[in-house]
């Protein structure tokens, strides 16, 4: 299965370089090339590629408004992968609130790049790496949630154990093993969790878990 994939940086050497590098895979077809969100998203609307590998800084259209319309406009057919510069980006928090599956460095390797595209491609959300984690925790230190998330209560202790265990990164078969459960059963506590919360993907219940303190950045531990 080849994934389809279209990248958008206002930086012509960057957005040159990706594409480049994207195009030597042959389970992976750029197949556009935008200089600003406006751009990304038209094409995305008439190509509906599989992944949009969005700048987060861009004139115009930023990459946090165009992948919050792609995302919204494809029903989540189409993922979104941010690049970020070095360092604690100001609109990391917001991209993933906005549907991004998760982030990508402009530094990245090329094993990084090419692993984060198919991650995030398969409906998976970036999230293992620590950065994300200190990123995301940061982000919501400095903008804390309002109060207690609707539902937050029906939730049942092993639901919360496993959110807790998203956000820490871990796969759904490493949920399995730490949990002494199946596959399947991580699954069923995942889509009830989800229903549950509202939420869309792993990298909003990744930030739900750092809003409500059952994550806090550099613990092992968790309230429960």
């Amino acid at each position: 299965m080849v994934i389809r994939v279209l990248v958008a940086d206002d930086q012509a050497v960057v957005r040159t370089g990706f594409v480049g590098l994207l195009d030597t895979q042959p389970d992976i077809e750029v197949v556009a090339e935008a200089e600003d969100g406006a751009e990304a998203i038209r094409q995305a609307a008439e190509l509906t590629p599989d992944l949009v590998l969005l700048d987060i800084r861009m004139p115009g259209v930023n990459g946090i408004e165009a992948a919050r319309e792609i995302v919204a406009a494809s029903g989540g057919a189409t993922r979104a992968l941010m690049l970020t510069t070095f360092g604690l980006d100001e609109y990391v928090y917001d991209a993933l609130a906005a549907g991004a599956g998760g982030f990508l460095l402009k530094d990245a390797t090329f094993p990084e790049l090419l692993h984060a595209v198919r991650v995030v491609a398969d409906g998976r959300a970036l999230l293992a790496p620590e950065i994300t984690q200190r990123l995301i925790a940061e982000f919501v230190r400095q903008r804390p949630g309002t109060g207690p998330h609707p539902g937050v209560e029906g939730l049942t202790a092993r639901e919360a154990e496993v959110l807790v265990l998203i956000a820490r990164g871990l796969s759904n078969a490493d949920i399995a093993g730490r949990l002494a459960i199946t596959d399947h059963t991580v699954k069923t506590h995942i889509n009830r969790l989800f229903a549950k919360m509202g939420l869309r993907d792993r990298a909003q219940a990744v930030i739900l878990a750092y809003e409500l303190g059952l994550v806090v950045a550099g613990r092992e531990n968790h309230r429960g």
